[in-house]
This record gives structure tokens, sequence and C-alpha cells, in this order.
């Protein structure tokens, strides 16, 4: 389905993708304007925050995919997925991961001045989570338009796939192995 969006629709799109990209560019100034010494835990315990968010997002949204491929088009059931999932893409995975990698990245500049062989692993399993949220980013524009063509057995797959990229992550992090 091509549906082309009312003018005032269109407007308010475009409105909040200017917003949010004066957020980032904003972001991206302010952090890398700071004193490193002052701001890194602050700038720690957002990038917590941000990923906490981002993994339950990532975690949740293909399970709902999970039980929107079992309902039937059209009823009330599978239009409430569609408003579920919108929201939970637009007003909590989408922010998270953009803070995420924000706050991450001044991190691996100011404080690890991007060295050592586990950043780089959780950098390359961070582009992967990434990829991924894009795929699940197409995905729900896919129910959106009750286009689907995956079974619910494929997103009890693609719902572990966040689990295990967490898990690596972590280590890496913590462990920091090489």
């Amino acid at each position: 389905m091509n549906q082309t969006l009312p003018e005032n629709r269109g407007s308010a799109v475009i409105i909040r993708m200017l917003i949010a990209l004066l957020v980032v560019v904003a972001g991206v100034w302010a952090l890398f304007h700071v004193n490193p010494d002052a701001a890194y835990l602050w700038v720690k315990a957002v990038h917590v925050i941000a990923i906490i968010s981002w993994m339950a997002g990532m975690l949740y949204l293909p399970r709902l995919f999970v039980y929107h491929s079992e309902a039937k088009i059209g009823s009330d059931k599978a239009e409430t997925f569609k408003i579920m999932e919108r929201r939970l893409l637009r007003y909590i995975i989408n922010p998270a991961m953009v803070l995420s990698w924000i706050t991450g990245l001044w991190m691996a500049w100011e404080i690890y001045g991007f060295k050592g062989g586990w950043l780089h692993a959780k950098l390359l399993l961070v582009v992967l989570m990434s990829g991924l949220h894009g795929y699940l980013s197409k995905a729900t524009r896919q129910f959106a338009e009750d286009r689907n063509s995956k079974s619910a057995r494929h997103w009890r797959i693609v719902n572990e796939m966040p689990t295990l990229l967490m898990i690596l992550i972590v280590i890496l992090v913590i462990v920091k192995p090489f």
C-alpha cells in the first residue's frame, strides 16, 4: 500500500525529524565540549539507562511480533499490536539507541581513545545490534501495512538475537578479554 500523508501530517513528520536531528546534533556537540573528568560518571549513567531502555525494547518488540503474526489481519487485536509496536519503536527504542550511540562513542573516544581489541569487538556487536534494530523497524512498518510474511516461529528465533548480542557485549565490557 502506497499511502500519501495528509499535508498537515507530513508537516508534523518533517518537524519531528528536524527536532530529532537538532537534539542529536546538540547532544553530540555538548558531549564533545565538556570536561571528560567532570562528565564521565554522568555520561556513563545516561549510557547505562539508555542501554537498559534499548534492550528492553529490543527484547519486547519481536515478542509482540510473535503474537501479532498469529492475530487475524484487521482484527482489534492486530490493530492494537500495530499501535503498541509503533509507540515502542518511536518513543522508547529509537531514542534509546541514539542516546546509547552518542554516549557510547563519547566514552570510547574520551575515555578509551578508541583503543583495545575488546572495544573494537564490542563496537562490531553494537553495529550488529543496530542492524537488528533496523530489521525490526522495517518489520514494524510491514506489520503496520499488513504485509508481514514471517511466521511466529521466525519471530521467536529473532527474539533470541538481542539476548545473545547483549551477553557478548556485556562480557566484553566487563571482562575485557583482549
